[in-house]
């Protein structure tokens, strides 16, 4: 690459304890350059950039910005090298307009000239083709909105380096689209653009290089025309991975949950579920896709008997369970297993030990006054050899694992329980791509044994791969529900924006 080096991060090292975060790193981007940093959950990417946007200060190493070796204190040093990151949740004030955010705690924001301030933010927006209006409150945005407003909260402030955390984990095809377009525009203006991301299809369409950590260390550098998606996972593992994800197809279906017209309503007397229908037989992957917010919790917890039901009938084999709470689902013999969105929450106690974590989920199945544990400490041997959980042993609190060791805690107790009808949301959040596909393979694993699967993912790809079929939700309402063997991405990002699809017509968009 012939262009001019713009970052340069000389053996940077950052341990926290015991744990070496980032070993001697050295990475380069190039002015009008977009590079993607990849790796697996704990690789040590977000520390490193962290590192770069003054978030952490390195043990060792050097910063190269220009040629010209800087020293990082806070954030407002590397802001004011016109370094800016965009963190994978937003630093906004919610009741405030786009203008406003733009401007906070800028120095004499409190007499700013607004005629000023609205010419020089058209004059960014122009310049990079970001589409925002200053005045509308962040409230009434939606999450590509927000991302907008906070690439020009950083471009306001000179920013010429640009650092994306995971951008696009909320985003509609169609948002990914727009950033990406943005993304090109700061490629062409000059800017150097670093991506951390997870998706490889959208590494291999928008970066030009990509840099790769294992276990803290950076294996590689690449030029995306020379590699592919297949080398790039083997980087990242260490090892060679199927990336391909088996549809497995199971004749004679039988029904076993029909949800009719189910409303649920939050304590401020919003509708976060708006009479939404639909039915799941058993050896069925039905997937949900949504972006965040759009009622995925809230329907997980209503079938799941934690979230109070406002109207609407949920009928497990025939039988409303609307009303009645898990304990008595669970009397009723009805065997559901439910793996929330949030791990520690609601999946797990965070302070107790695999063991004990295990016996939360099957205590009350046991005869007489006293818990024999020897079992349940075999049980949570046999999860640690078959899900690969890197633990110190089975009375390490389940708190001090990482997170996706957490999440594989939490799924093979649920899965160990042979339920009926499996709720999943997110179950891969936090998982590298090796563990993912060992998941996808579980979730399989479940239908052949046919029993129904709720997958609620956000990884479109993934749903279109997996599940059988899709329901859409937008503002809690089901927009469409559709084959995914034959749906498109572009299709789901429609009806994840609001488009409705008509379910007599085959396919077919209303406006």
């Amino acid at each position: 690459m012939n262009k001019e080096t713009f970052i340069q991060l000389k053996n940077i090292t950052k341990t926290f304890g015991t744990v070496v975060a980032n070993s001697n790193i050295n990475l380069s981007v190039c002015k009008g350059e977009i590079h993607a940093l990849l790796g697996e959950n704990g690789s040590g990417k977000s520390t490193l950039m962290n590192v770069l946007s003054g978030i952490y200060t390195p043990d060792s190493g050097s910063i190269l910005i220009d040629g010209s070796e800087v020293r990082f204190n806070s954030p407002k040093d590397s802001i004011r090298m016109g370094i800016g990151m965009i963190h994978q949740h937003f630093k906004l004030v919610d009741v405030l307009t786009a203008k406003e955010n733009i401007i906070l705690g800028q120095k004499g924001s409190l007499f700013i000239n607004q005629k000023k301030l609205s010419k020089q933010i058209k004059e960014i927006s122009d310049r990079y083709g970001l589409d925002i209006d200053p005045d509308k409150k962040i409230y009434n945005m939606s999450v590509g909105e927000k991302q907008t407003v906070e690439i020009l909260k950083v471009l306001y402030r000179g920013a010429e380096i640009l650092i994306l955390d995971e951008p696009t984990a909320v985003l509609t095809p169609q948002e990914t689209q727009k950033l990406f377009k943005i993304m090109l525009k700061m490629k062409s203006e000059g800017c150097a653009v670093i991506i951390i991301t997870h998706k490889l299809h959208e590494v291999m369409e928008i970066s030009d290089r990509i840099t790769v950590l294992r276990k803290g260390e950076a294996v590689a550098t690449v030029d995306k025309i020379s590699t592919s998606p297949k080398a790039l996972t083997e980087l990242m593992v260490g090892r060679p991975i199927d990336l391909a994800i088996k549809r497995i197809e199971i004749k004679d279906k039988e029904l076993i949950l029909s949800v009719k017209n189910l409303t649920a309503v939050d304590d401020d007397h919003v509708k976060v579920l708006k009479d939404v229908s639909f039915q799941l037989s058993k050896g069925e992957i039905l997937g949900v896709a949504g972006v965040a917010g759009s009622g995925q919790k809230e329907l997980c917890e209503a079938i799941a008997g934690l979230y109070p039901v406002a109207g609407g009938e949920i009928f497990y084999e025939n039988e409303n369970i609307v009303g009645k709470n898990p304990r008595e689902i669970i009397k009723r013999g009805i065997s559901m297993s439910f793996i929330p969105e949030d791990r520690l929450g609601m999946g797990l106690v965070a302070s107790m030990d695999m063991v004990d974590n295990l016996i939360l989920k099957e205590y009350q199945n046991q005869k007489g006054f006293m818990i024999d544990r020897q079992p349940v400490k075999e049980k949570a041997l046999g999860l640690i050899k078959k899900l690969d959980i890197k633990t110190p042993g089975v009375h390490h609190p389940v708190k001090l694992l990482s997170g996706g060791n957490i999440q594989k805690v939490l799924l093979g107790r649920e899965l160990d329980s042979n339920p009926h009808l499996l709720i999943t949301a997110y179950p891969v959040r936090g998982l590298d791509i090796g563990a993912s596909y060992m998941i996808y393979d579980l979730l399989n694993e479940q239908k052949a044994k046919n029993i129904a699967v709720l997958y609620i993912g956000e990884d479109l790809d993934v749903l279109l791969e997996l599940c059988d079929r899709i329901m859409v939700l937008c503002d809690g309402a089901v927009t469409g529900i559709v084959d995914a063997k034959t749906a498109t991405k572009e299709q789901l990002g429609l009806m994840m924006a609001g488009e409705t699809l008509d379910p007599l017509e085959g396919g077919v968009l209303i406006d």
